[in-house]
């Protein structure tokens, strides 16, 4: 990694004359920092990443990788990675109430295994994705990886810098960074984004409120050895007094232990005996806990920044929004923040793009940001409640209606959807744009299009227009999807288009389009009002449908990427 060392403006403005340190100082090095790092370098943007912390994070809350983050992730070679360092699991054990019973005997206590992602429901029903499954792997595995490709990319990190200063003009920002023992130094920078976390100095600098409430609940986390359970199964212990999570790690150690204290608990040093004794008081079963690498105690809140955006300074993951644990949302969230973020600061760094552009983020992000709140609130209310009803409810009948209910396969499906964050979709942004003649079928713009289709299984590619001249400094941040015989598309024009927007996409011809963003079986044609036979996607980098319409003109699609400031080559 890289020392502390600032560089002294050796970079060049555009015709601003101002010179920059780099084009994107991102404050915060956890996951949403490291990705959108990782993003900027891929478009050839330069990023300085600065983090306070002397020294990477060994313990993290994060544990689990969405589906989704993991599709977001595949275009910069990241998923990968992530999958062979992590944990795949697709079986549940949901346990009941019941005596409890002797070491080494059968348990009393019902245990109900659902297989949420079989053989036969990624096949009939998830074939649309790579990643049919959760990934379990600790924030600081995530960050080992994310920081291993960055460094091998000869990207570092500025550890021990704290962000104490922050001042705007209409060319870029000027930011101070501290260190201890040595004097402050000033940075000069196009764009910041805060991915500094729920205490982020960015976000108080900028002048950005962080509205919401505090939870009283008291929650013990732990990673340690357990003997009683079953391996490779994800256990969930449901009580009146409240849920208990025991997921499998594997490292640091063999388990993630989550369980909330109860009301009135003492407080003070967080120890082994203090996990057994809440182990003990939520299930049935003899669970034995034993070498403990990390003990902790936390409580939970939930807030959302009043902007995610202010003038240059961008705010991201928890330095934008927080939330309860439920569901495993809280880092996918904010990854995908960066990597929506960061193909669109590319552009607009890099002089292909206008800076209105960069309004786009907040109006995509913050909805879900919203939504993920919503959610993750009702879910922890229905888990950690003391109201008679719902406690009677978590202690009686709650266990055995959920393990039928995810018997189901089309509850199975619809809950896989929900968690894994494969709904999310951008259909009201002002990139969403439904072309004329408009299709009745296949994704919608601002919807994700099947992940398969985005490389994972590889368009059957009838002819790709020239690269031309005027090529990017990185991956194209778009691909045009031609779909329908090759003989309808105009080869001239086909050419002309690739050749003005080389920079910025690639042009591919396929005898296919799909039929609906959870479907990537391929039809023979696309169907619209009009006509069939013909159609065409304009796929962002982040996999969602920004511009579709049916026929061969493309001055449509041109127009799309004209509209939002998007700025060709010269002839």
């Amino acid at each position: 990694m890289a020392g502390n060392r600032i560089g002294t403006g050796t970079g060049t403005g555009t015709g601003t004359g101002t010179i920059f340190d780099a084009d994107v100082l991102i404050v915060g090095a956890g996951p949403t920092g490291l990705v959108l790092a990782r993003e900027l370098h891929t478009h050839g943007v330069t990023a300085m990443i600065v983090d306070k912390a002397a020294d990477a994070a060994h313990e993290s809350r994060a544990l689990a990788i969405q589906a989704r983050t993991l599709e977001v992730l595949a275009r910069n070679g990241l998923a990968d990675d992530l999958v062979s360092a992590g944990n795949p699991t697709g079986t549940l054990l949901l346990h009941g109430r019941g005596r409890r019973r002797r070491r080494g005997s059968p348990s009393a206590a019902p245990a109900h295994a659902v297989s949420l992602f079989d053989e036969a429901l990624c096949d009939e029903a998830l074939g649309d994705t790579r990643f049919p499954f959760l990934l379990f792997l600790s924030q600081a595995g995530t960050e080992r990886v994310l920081v291993d490709r960055l460094a091998s990319a000869g990207v570092g990190i500025r550890r021990g810098l704290t962000l104490t200063g922050l001042s705007q003009d209409d060319h870029g920002v000027t930011c101070t960074l501290d260190s201890p023992g040595v004097p402050p130094r000033t940075v000069r920078t196009r764009y910041v984004v805060g991915c500094d976390g729920a205490h982020s100095a960015t976000r108080h600098l900028a002048g950005i409120g962080f509205s919401g409430r505090a939870f009283p609940q008291r929650f013990l986390l732990a990673d340690l050895e357990a003997d009683g359970l079953e391996p490779g199964r994800v256990h969930v212990y449901l009580s009146g007094a409240g849920p208990l999570f025991l997921f499998p790690l594997g490292s640091p150690a063999g388990w993630r232990l989550l369980v909330m204290l109860p009301p009135g608990s003492r407080t003070g040093p967080v120890t082994l005996a203090l996990a057994q004794a809440a182990v003990t008081r939520y299930t049935r079963d003899t669970i034995v806990l034993h070498h403990p690498v990390w003990l902790t105690e936390f409580t939970i809140s939930s807030r959302l920044a009043d902007t995610f955006a202010r003038g240059r300074v961008f705010l991201a993951g928890d330095a934008a929004h927080i939330h309860s644990p439920a569901g495993a949302q809280g880092m996918n969230t904010g990854i995908q923040d960066a990597v929506n973020l960061g193909w669109k600061l590319a552009l607009v760094c890099r002089g292909a793009a206008d800076p209105a552009l960069l309004g786009s983020y907040e109006q995509e992000r913050l909805p879900v940001a919203r939504s993920v709140l919503a959610g993750t609130n009702r879910a922890f209310t229905v888990a950690t409640s003391q109201h008679p009803v719902l406690r009677g409810l978590r202690a009686g009948p709650a266990v055995p209606v959920a393990a039928l209910l995810l018997r189901s396969r089309m509850a199975r499906r619809t809950g896989f959807r929900l968690i894994s964050e494969l709904g999310i979709h951008y259909r009201r942004s002002s990139l969403s744009v439904d072309g004329v003649p408009s299709l009745d079928r296949g994704p919608r713009p601002g919807e994700r299009f099947p992940q398969p289709g985005m490389g994972a299984v590889p368009v059957t590619s009838v002819r790709t227009a020239a690269a031309g001249h005027g090529a990017a400094p990185g991956p194209p941040v778009f691909r045009m999807l031609l779909c329908g015989p090759a003989t309808e598309w105009p080869d001239a024009r086909v050419r002309e288009f690739q050749a003005r927007w080389a920079h910025l996409l690639t042009v591919e011809l396929t005898p296919s389009a799909p039929r609906s963003r959870w479907s990537a079986a391929p039809r023979a044609a696309a169907v619209s009002r009009r006509r069939s036979g013909l159609a065409q996607y304009l796929v962002r980098w982040d996999g969602y449908v920004g511009y579709r319409a049916d026929g061969s003109d493309l001055d449509g699609a041109e127009a799309y990427l004209l509209g939002f400031g998007a700025r060709p080559l010269p002839p």
